[in-house]
């Protein structure tokens, strides 16, 4: 498996995670750029999740994975979700 295979399955991961909460968990959870890490088969991978468009119909959510290496963590793994706003 490449180093951007790895880095996918940690993004599919990530994805399922977040993709899970509420629009209204998701702003309470992201006022700002979270940023951390995750261990995955014996290895660390950095994570970064941000909230791109906070609409009144919905948030679309970008997710970032890499392994911290240079170069090629200047173009990470990244994928974007968007969950609808509940309309009341």
């Amino acid at each position: 498996m490449t180093r951007r295979e790895q880095w996918r399955s940690v993004l599919d991961a990530e994805i399922e995670r977040w993709s899970a909460m509420s629009a209204e968990q998701l702003i309470s959870q992201l006022p700002d750029v979270q940023a951390y890490e995750v261990e995955f088969e014996s290895r660390r991978y950095q994570v970064e999740v941000e909230i791109l468009e906070n609409t009144e119909k919905y948030v679309n959510v970008a997710v970032a994975v890499d392994d911290g290496s240079l170069p090629a963590s200047i173009f990470p793994a990244t994928s974007n979700f968007i969950r609808r706003k509940d309309s009341a």
